[in-house]
């Protein structure tokens, strides 16, 4: 695995090193020792897989309390989507700023966020497939959520939302609940 180190503290964009043969390749996609050695918790105790009819589908902008924050390592296995990570962490340097990435199966690259963390996607092709390991189980009492379009982040989505669960148009905006 490839480690880049982005500019919200303890998040990274991770590349698989594929080992490209006639059958096609091999990759490890989670590797503890690895984690550990660039500071990523390595704690996997849930993983997810969401799947998405239409392109411009958006899912967040989601995070979980204390005691049940978790980290997160997102993958889209099938079509391709723009992946955002907030920074939601009152002590970091880099509170409140935003991160997005293309990720995709073409691109197979990985994004790591830390606990604290704000994530969301919305996707970029029809029939697209995510699969994510969370660090904590999810625990409904503790979940939260911003809105996908809180000025106060200024997320530039890619395409027009085309579809958005009623629990995610529903999030309050950042400056209501500080």
């Amino acid at each position: 695995m490839k480690f880049e180190e982005i500019l919200l503290k303890g998040a990274w964009v991770i590349d698989l090193d594929a080992v490209v043969d006639g059958r096609g390749y091999f990759a490890r996609a989670y590797c503890e020792h690895e984690f550990k050695a660039h500071g990523i918790d390595p704690k996997v105790v849930q993983c997810n897989l969401a799947f998405n009819h239409k392109a411009g589908t958006l899912r967040g902008m989601h995070f979980q309390t204390a005691p049940a924050e978790e980290s997160k390592l997102v993958r889209c296995v099938r079509g391709g989507v723009y992946d955002v990570i907030i920074d939601l962490r009152p002590e970091s340097p880099t509170y409140l700023m935003h991160y997005g990435v293309e990720l995709s199966a073409e691109n197979k690259r990985m994004l790591y966020a830390p606990k604290g963390f704000a994530h969301g996607y919305q996707t970029l092709v029809d029939e697209t497939e995510v699969f994510y390991m969370v660090s904590e189980s999810y625990t409904p009492e503790y979940e939260r959520g911003y809105r996908y379009n809180d000025p106060r982040f200024d997320i530039q989505w890619p395409l027009p939302i085309r579809a958005l669960s009623e629990k995610d148009a529903g999030w309050p905006l950042f400056e209501s609940t500080h």
